[in-house]
């Protein structure tokens, strides 16, 4: 019963990352393909959040499979079977399809874990990526573009997006904290060694541009280095503006107060 104990005061994750990867179906895939109106093959997955040397996927160097029992794809209702329940790994699903949505993604841990799952949320990514908000130091937002054809976003190649995440266990039981630690984490490089893209994220509009270049795009420590110092810097705005409405608040206070004072010397 010892390893039903739970060790307070330990906390320990494990990075993952989840999303999709979706290609243009070529004229030869359509005319065969049961549904005439699709456009695109995807891939949505959970996986480690390192890549394996030379691979042509995003992530996946890790197998998850010792602590996640598993994951479970809620696609939209019009496909067949919409929840999809993915029992070993690789924890992902391919479909074809026309249109963008919604994949809610439940995560269940193995039993040993006591850990309750874990319910992500995934937009559907098929058509290329462009900025359809502000620009730092821009006077417009950029007009909301136009779905490309099929030929011309064959053009881009594989469509990629994909969110890093970690997840945390906080006083894991012990026979759970043994499983966790005999299975150490591939350790994010620091840089891509192979120079592949960074993965774009709408909260770093400068992944941008590289991401359209092409290309598996990978993980690395460095690119979370820099959104925890996008996060600070973010929080240091954030207190900065408090402080300044505080500030006025104070002042606003203030002039209440003498007015009010003003006001009662002339009754």
């Amino acid at each position: 019963m010892a390893d039903r104990v739970r060790v307070r005061g330990v906390t320990i994750h494990r990075p993952i990352i989840y999303g999709n990867t979706a290609t243009v179906l070529t004229p030869a895939e359509r005319e065969s393909s049961h549904y005439q109106d699709h456009t695109h093959r995807w891939t949505v997955a959970v996986r480690s959040a390192p890549s394996a040397p030379d691979s042509d996927i995003v992530g996946g160097a890790d197998d998850l499979g010792y602590f996640i029992k598993r994951v479970t794809f809620k696609l939209h209702d019009t496909y067949p079977n919409p929840t999809r329940n993915i029992d070993k790994p690789p924890f992902e699903v391919s479909e074809t399809g026309w249109g963008e949505f919604e994949i809610q993604i439940r995560i269940t841990y193995v039993a040993e874990s006591g850990e309750k799952a874990t319910t992500l949320y995934h937009h559907l990514k098929l058509h290329p990526w462009s900025i359809t908000f502000p620009m730092p130091n821009a006077s417009t937002v950029p007009a909301e573009p136009e779905i490309p054809s099929p030929e011309n976003a064959a053009k881009f190649g594989p469509v990629h997006s994909w969110q890093y995440d970690e997840i945390v266990f906080t006083d894991p039981f012990q026979n759970f904290l043994t499983l966790l630690t005999s299975h150490p984490p591939t350790p994010l490089p620091n840089t891509s060694v192979n120079k592949k893209p960074v993965p774009f994220h709408s909260s770093n509009p400068a992944s941008l541009e590289a991401s359209l270049k092409g290309g598996v795009p990978e993980f690395t420590s460095a690119m979370e280095k820099d959104e925890a110092d996008r996060l600070e810097e973010a929080k240091a705005k954030i207190l900065k503006e408090q402080e300044k409405w505080r500030s006025t608040l104070l002042e606003k206070e203030k002039e209440l107060e003498r007015l009010q004072k003003l006001l009662a010397s002339k009754e």
